[in-house]
């Protein structure tokens, strides 16, 4: 027996009422086909008597709520007028927004039954309603199937809207916190760094990584003491004041490290790798940068383009915050004290998380590309891209000019899950020629690997390490005691910051250091911790872990595709897995597989805010 499924743009018709179907709660399962027989009977038999079923929508943010008619939404999708209750979300009802609702699937009303009782016995129609379920809170598995089954037998399709409408109970319920969670996990960029988790993962594999067996271990805690203290240095010039935690040895030598962080965080975020690194015998200087820690993010009042959230001159103010810090601590070093003659300013090592990976380039000679970043950012759109994507476009309202943040002090670079995106356009890191190590994770839906770490890493022109973690998420790396709450909950999505990843703080510690090492004379000691196979030594079940000094044929292949955009192109890719290619280019529907993505925090209440107030500011971008 055959059926087909077409897709349609056409507005579906306004289904008629059925009588209300009371749920039975419980847990998420999945209703049998006896079951759904049943069910089919039942609500057949209650739709003819025009009972009520949904009419309103509601959406809410922790305490705000809109309420909006499902009417209202209806004929904004046949005639794109907004209503008055909708004029709160006008920026995000975008013509593509208005596609999606009208869009409908058609079924053949004789296949119906069958096609949604597949879709629900399969495992991702299983994940659909959970998924579903995450944005609809006051549901349960029962309300959602019914509603399913009701839109689906309508003469006009299956779609957004005719689903809403078939929906229960007189009220929809959405969580917008979860609702956006779901389309930031679905972003472009996510899914592209997915698809070649699997390619890096084999094709970095070594075969002596299982017997790798060193003399001792880089990621023991070295045997010196190490002291703490805080600094607070004033900018006057700029306006900034600075903090700056110091741990040193007493026998201290080598580079000065610094640790710079990423946007919303502080300078713990990697105590435990400052202890580590300071016990071998580094001083390490974690610096807070004022324009975009933890409580910059709290402070400020929320708005619609992404220079609410991160001032454009943060950009130039975070480089200039290390250089400023080094010019003070070159003065310290000199002067009579505990840090006096331990801060080795002429010879400095940065590590960078995140937006502190964007500053750490950019102070080694990488150049912003302020052309390139304004015509990615001429739609600004957050919807269908990662939050770093979304972050970028800050640096578009920058004044014109070249943007060189260069500070020959900076003799190295470790760039942990690094946003760079368009920032440096296709030729910027081509200037960074001092020694870089970058992290990468497959599964960073914040700073998605292929785009953020993998296109960097192929500019870099130095010597260059690329660690990848396949499975290991945004935050990964992080110090785990500094992971409170609100700041494991600020991401939206499924963070992997437990035991799991334990094995990947444990290499960051042994690479940081055998990196670090190669500055001083004990480099050829440290040498065979920046191997593939000791990388691959310490990986999980959970994370597999990767250290390579190019990328694998394959990326560059990856890297080629996407330079053409978003064409669909036939290419004769030798030892790639072509499931994995085509299934970004013909573009699938898919399921995020975590079920419990995300919370609503700080950042989660940023971006829906976002999306909430966005607008477009196409002036000034051309």
């Amino acid at each position: 027996m055959k059926f087909q499924l077409n897709w349609s743009s056409d507005r579906a018709s306004r289904p008629s009422h059925g009588r209300k179907w009371v749920g039975l709660g419980g847990q998420i399962k999945v209703v049998g086909r006896s079951a759904l027989c049943t069910l089919f009977v039942t609500l057949s038999l209650g739709f003819a008597g025009q009972a009520s079923a949904a009419e309103r929508l509601t959406l809410r943010l922790g305490p705000f709520a809109q309420s909006v008619a499902i009417a209202d939404l209806e004929n904004f999708a046949e005639t794109g007028e907004v209503s008055t209750t909708l004029k709160p979300f006008s920026t995000v009802l975008t013509p593509q927004v208005r596609q999606l609702l009208s869009r409908r699937l058609q079924i053949d009303p004789n296949m119906t039954e069958k096609f949604i009782d597949d879709l629900l016995r399969s495992s991702d129609g299983a994940r659909l309603l959970e998924k579903i379920g995450l944005a609809l809170p006051e549901s349960n598995v029962e309300q959602l199937q019914a509603a399913l089954f009701l839109a689906a037998r309508q003469a006009n399709g299956l779609s957004v809207l005719s689903f809403l409408r078939a929906y229960p109970e007189d009220e929809v319920v959405v969580d917008a916190s979860s609702a956006i969670a779901i389309a930031l996990q679905l972003n472009t960029s996510y899914w592209q760094s997915q698809a070649i988790g699997p390619l890096l993962e084999e094709e970095l594999t070594v075969t002596d990584g299982a017997t790798f067996r060193p003399s001792f271990d880089p990621a023991e805690t070295g045997r010196q003491y190490v002291q703490e203290q805080t600094l607070r240095l004033r900018d006057r010039e700029r306006k900034r004041t600075i903090l700056v935690d110091f741990y040193w040895a007493y026998n201290t030598s080598g580079p000065l490290i610094i640790l710079s962080h990423g946007f919303g965080s502080d300078r713990r975020f990697l105590t435990y790798l400052a202890h580590h690194l300071a016990s071998h015998g580094f001083t390490v200087a974690s610096l807070e940068h004022p324009g975009s820690n933890y409580n910059w993010i709290n402070g400020i009042a929320l708005g619609g383009n992404p220079g609410t959230l991160l001032p454009a001159s943060e950009f130039i103010d975070r480089p200039k915050d290390v250089s400023f810090v080094l010019d003070q601590l070159e003065k310290i070093n000199q002067e009579y004290g505990r840090l006096r003659g331990k801060l080795n300013t002429r010879q400095v090592s940065i590590i960078g998380h995140s937006l502190g990976g964007y500053t750490a380039l950019a102070l080694a000679g990488g150049e912003v590309n302020l052309e390139e970043v304004k015509q990615f950012c001429k739609n600004r759109s957050p919807i269908g891209r990662s939050p770093a994507d979304w972050f970028q476009c800050a640096a578009a309202d920058l004044p014109e000019g070249r943007v060189n943040l260069r500070d020959e002090r900076i003799v190295q670079v470790t760039a942990l899950n690094t946003v760079t995106g368009r920032l440096f356009g296709s030729k910027g890191l081509t200037q960074v020629s001092v020694p870089t190590l970058i992290l990468t994770g497959t599964d960073d839906a914040i700073t998605p690997s292929l785009d953020h770490q993998l296109r960097a890493f192929a500019q870099l022109s130095g010597p260059k390490y690329l660690l990848s973690a396949i499975g290991g998420t945004h935050l990964s790396v992080t110090d785990r005691a500094n992971l409170n709450d609100a700041l494991a909950r600020s991401t939206l999505v499924k963070e992997r910051i437990g035991d799991e990843v334990e094995p990947l703080r444990q290499l960051i510690r042994g690479v940081s250091l055998a990196f670090i090492k190669q500055l001083t004379p004990e480099a050829e000691i440290y040498q065979p911790f920046l191997t593939p196979a000791y990388a691959q030594s310490l990986s999980t079940s959970t994370v597999s872990l990767r250290l390579s000094t190019e990328l694998p044929p394959t990326m560059a292949t990856w890297l080629q595709v996407l330079s053409v955009g978003e064409q669909r192109i036939a290419l004769s890719l030798p030892k790639v897995s072509i499931s994995a290619i085509a299934s970004y280019f013909s573009r699938p529907a898919k399921v995020v597989s975590q079920v419990n993505c995300c919370t609503t925090g700080e950042l989660g209440e940023v971006f829906t805010d976002l999306l909430y107030h966005h607008h477009q500011r196409l002036s000034g971008l051309s």
